[in-house]
């Protein structure tokens, strides 16, 4: 089964002596299926039990687990496959998880099969030769661009596939691969609310270098929050001000402001939030960004220092909410 460039490295939890190990098979367990490869799960999870901050960091379009069918459809070469991932971005979140103990939960089933920050009705029906269902949400705009729940077509490259998505396919994708992993996500972050009083899940991904406007430096950091409804602002201010004190400059909504994946886990009011970062790929990859390359290690710290910050800050938060309940309860 192709899995390109799989990272396999051990690292040492520090503060807790627990070992995470960042092999795509030796993470704690996995679920969903990946269609036409019935032993591979579709997501992989690792996190200790209990938990010891109140993170969780997501990876859901780094998956490079392509079967042979899926291969077989493919109009262009595997190039077009790699400008759908976040290249190896994977390897940053097992690095940062490794070292601060958030929960990791990271996709293997590639975003070619099928996209995990996408509505499973955001669907281009033209890919399968049907009309749109009767009450189905009209296309999208990501959809009609190319870019919905199943990709079409890349700018520069065209269509992707050799002829049309069959129905029963579409099925087996979203029932083995998109409702598990969000049901598991879903999951995870309830279980750390319920632990901490709050919880913020981190939705990493990675984008190519943005160009300055006006003369200023070009963002390395793009910070997504659905405009304010994903998370509570406070996150956000600490998530700017720990990227300002690392010297990296970073940028709010724009170009990215979170996709389906804020929109249905972030939920500040039940004490649930929900960041996307999107990171340059040219500080971790090497200069044919196929490979990782030497900023992967000084990215991971700093990111790892961002959320041990982060964590404090939840807490904080938690600790904040639940003295509000007592005092009010006692008036």
């Amino acid at each position: 089964m192709p899995d390109f460039d799989t990272i396999a490295a051990n690292r040492q939890h520090a503060a807790m002596g627990t070992q995470f190990m960042a092999a795509d098979d030796s993470l704690e367990d996995g679920g969903g299926t990946i269609p036409g490869a019935p032993d591979e799960p579709a997501f992989l999870y690792a996190g200790p039990r209990p938990s010891v901050i109140p993170i969780l960091i997501a990876v859901p379009h780094a998956g490079r687990t392509y079967t042979p069918d899926l291969l077989d459809r493919l109009r262009e070469p595997k190039r077009a496959l790699l400008r759908l991932e976040d290249r190896l971005v994977d390897a940053v979140a097992r690095g940062v998880a490794s070292v601060t103990g958030a929960g990791l939960l990271i996709a293997r089933a590639p975003r070619a099969l099928i996209d995990l920050n996408r509505a499973p009705d955001d669907i281009d029906w033209d890919m399968l030769g049907l009309p749109a269902p009767r009450g189905a949400s009209k296309r999208s705009g990501r959809a009609a661009s190319g870019l919905g729940l199943i990709p079409r077509r890349l700018p520069g490259h065209g269509d992707l596939w050799h002829g049309r998505l069959q129905a029963d396919d579409l099925g087996a994708r979203i029932a083995g691969v998109h409702h598990p992993y969000h049901e598991r996500l879903s999951g995870e972050l309830a279980r750390l609310r319920d632990r901490w009083g709050t919880a913020l899940l981190i939705d990493m991904h990675s984008m190519p270098s943005l160009t300055g406007r006006h003369g200023t430096s070009p963002a390395r950091i793009v910070i997504g929050d659905r405009f304010g409804a994903a998370c509570d602002g406070r996150l956000v201010a600490a998530t700017f001000a720990g990227l300002e004190q690392a010297g990296v400059s970073a940028a709010h909504n724009r170009p990215y402001a979170g996709g389906y994946v804020l929109e249905r886990h972030g939920a500040v009011r039940d004490g649930i939030n929900a960041l996307q970062l999107e990171i340059d790929r040219s500080l971790y990859l090497d200069e044919s960004h196929d490979a990782t390359g030497p900023g992967l290690a000084g990215l991971v710290d700093m990111l790892a220092g961002l959320v041990r910050r982060l964590a404090g800050e939840v807490a904080a938060m938690a600790a904040q909410a639940s003295s509000e309940l007592w005092a009010n309860a006692a008036e």
